[in-house]
């Protein structure tokens, strides 16, 4: 699809011959050196038996566009933008649930407080912005970006030779490992990962993420201040298990953490496990029940 952000890949499906239940979801990917939606894939097989599902690429990852231009938090959430009002406009109005991994949380943080009537819901896994003791309550759109830190990893004379190291078979496949917290990666996703960071444009974006411009300044203002149902998952392995800025939501109503057993991509390991916890939020009289219980 055509957008703001630039052309978008958009990957979809669902039940054929079904009466519409649930809403459509939206999943979005994390961000790294090799991103795509194949991150997603055990997640939309299994919604897509159930729901109209969509997987969207961000700019400069997977088949949407990696152009030479800056990749911004705005750019990111513009995307998410359109692929909502297009989902919208397929599934007879409805919003959409929209589940989101690592820094991709702080664009559909964002776009939710910019356009609340696009996502009914949000499930967050292994977001970004809890870690460590200082929270970020900068300037209203702002970034944690590093010019000088950018200016160095693309000069001319090693730009392409630093993102080729930091693409190896073996480095993807350490930073998986740290991702899962185990030596059993899945291979397959591992795979694509290496083949996915060989396309055209592959450094673009990237370089822009390791040099910081993709984190929100502001992120946690918006965490804060955020409107409606949040469902977060919580690795207990591997490096994303820091969640001590937690308490700055965590008595708020609307928002729920649950502890998921595995790495930062659990649905990868345990598909059943992960989905029976995630499973029930989606239910809309799911915070009537809770209350029950």
């Amino acid at each position: 699809m055509d957008s703001p952000a630039g052309r978008l890949s958009l990957y979809s499906a669902g039940p054929e011959g079904q009466a519409r239940g649930l809403p459509p979801l939206l999943l979005v990917h994390s961000v790294n050196a090799a991103a795509s939606a194949a991150e997603l894939a055990p997640l939309f097989t299994h919604y897509r038996q159930q729901r109209p599902v969509y997987a969207l690429e961000l700019p400069g990852f997977g088949f949407s566009e990696r152009s030479v231009r800056a990749y911004t938090p705005r750019l990111m959430t513009d995307a998410l933008h359109a692929a909502l009002a297009l989902i919208k406009s397929e599934n007879g109005g409805d919003a959409a649930d929209v589940l989101a991994v690592s820094l991709s949380s702080e664009f559909a943080v964002r776009a939710k407080d910019e356009a609340p009537n696009s996502i009914r819901r949000l499930a967050l896994v292994s977001p970004t912005g809890f870690s460590g003791k200082k929270r970020r309550y900068g300037p209203a759109g702002g970034t944690l970006g590093m010019p000088w830190l950018y200016r160095l990893l693309t000069m001319n004379w090693w730009r392409q030779g630093i993102f080729d190291n930091l693409t190896r078979p073996g480095v993807i496949r350490y930073f998986l490992k740290r991702t899962w917290g185990s030596e059993k990666i899945d291979e397959p996703f591992c795979r694509y990962s290496v083949l996915t960071s060989r396309q055209p444009g592959a450094a673009h974006a990237p370089f822009y993420f390791v040099s910081a411009f993709l984190f929100s300044a502001d992120i946690n203002l918006l965490y804060e201040g955020l409107d409606g149902p949040v469902w977060v998952s919580m690795a207990t392995r591997g490096d994303f298990t820091d969640y001590r800025g937690r308490h700055t939501v965590e008595g708020k109503a609307n928002w729920q953490f649950c502890a998921v057993k595995g790495g930062a991509l659990p649905f990868f390991e345990d598909l059943p496990a992960f989905t029976q916890k995630l499973d029930p939020y989606w239910d809309p009289d799911y915070f009537e029940k809770k209350g029950r219980s």
